[in-house]
């Protein structure tokens, strides 16, 4: 077999490539927040309309947005912010729209933040909110047909949750995770182009250990874990991340890597064509797995 990265692009999204150069001109090199204080001054108040959930003496809360119709499954989501922005509700519009479109209910998790909640509060609550789908969605939402997923920081919590659960992971038909970072130890050449951000050392700068699965699961016992959807961008600092948490998985399980031509880090949140593409492609792999 013959591999090269154009064998995860789909040629057909070339068309989009010249707006994506567009755009990632006009947008520049944008970078998170660089101290505590900047990352208070980013942050908005989550709304408090949010229901909490709980298992086994630990809570949690999430935003649960029904289809019109009767659901036929249940994603559990993860937002994104490097673990110490971000909020379920940022993802509300995107949410509504993917529980019509799938005709599942989406369940979205407020984990809580560092640096004031540090590892490993976010997998704590990660977890729990798994757990509690589990062992309720069949009396609260009528299917047990379950899928996973996230975006960015939120695609690491999925992973750390998954790990967690062990075999219990294949409760879930899926797990789509949009460029997830899985090294956060420092230790392996991918991990190393991200060693000096900031929100490493508030999320797990106090662990002794970085390369433990609960914090960089590229570390982690792959075989339990359901198929796997990973969406990256070409010019995402994570691709490399991405190639070998993707390689590690093909050894032991299932997993279908997507890369997308001249899209950076978030690509899919913006309002182009290429970022419309990967939204459909989650949303049809998603399909396949719930329906």
């Amino acid at each position: 077999m013959h591999l090269d990265l154009n064998s995860f692009i789909d040629p057909k999204l070339a068309r989009h490539a010249a707006e994506m150069r567009a755009e990632n001109a006009r947008r520049g090199t944008r970078r998170g927040p660089g101290n505590h204080d900047e990352v208070l001054a980013a942050r908005t108040a989550p709304p408090d309309d949010s229901t909490p959930v709980e298992v086994g003496g630990r809570q949690v809360n999430v935003r649960i947005h029904l289809p019109e119709s009767t659901p036929q499954g249940v994603y559990l989501d993860f937002h994104g912010g490097g673990f110490y922005m971000g909020s379920a509700a940022q993802d509300d519009d995107r949410n509504r729209q993917r529980a019509n479109a799938l005709g599942v209910a989406v369940v979205s998790v407020d984990y809580r933040l560092a640096p004031e909640h540090p590892w490993p509060a976010a997998p704590d609550d990660a977890e729990t909110a798994a757990l509690w789908l589990l062992d309720h969605a069949g009396e609260r939402f009528g299917t047990t047909r379950l899928a996973i997923g996230g975006f960015s920081a939120g695609a690491t919590l999925a992973m750390a949750a998954l790990l967690r659960l062990g075999d219990r992971a294949r409760g879930f038909a899926g797990a789509a995770l949009q460029f997830g970072t899985y090294d956060l130890s420092g230790r392996t050449p991918a991990g190393r182009l991200i060693a000096d951000e900031y929100f490493i050392q508030a999320y797990a700068g106090h662990a002794p250990d970085r390369t433990i699965p609960d914090i960089s699961p590229v570390y982690g016992d792959l075989r339990d874990l359901p198929p796997l959807l990973m969406v990256v961008g070409a010019l995402d600092v994570l691709l490399e991340d991405n190639l070998a948490m993707a390689a590690r998985v093909a050894a032991v399980g299932e997993v279908e890597l997507k890369v997308y031509p001249e899209s950076q880090h978030g690509f899919t949140h913006r309002d182009t064509a290429m970022a419309r593409a990967a939204r459909q492609d989650i949303e049809n792999w998603l399909k396949d797995r719930l329906s």
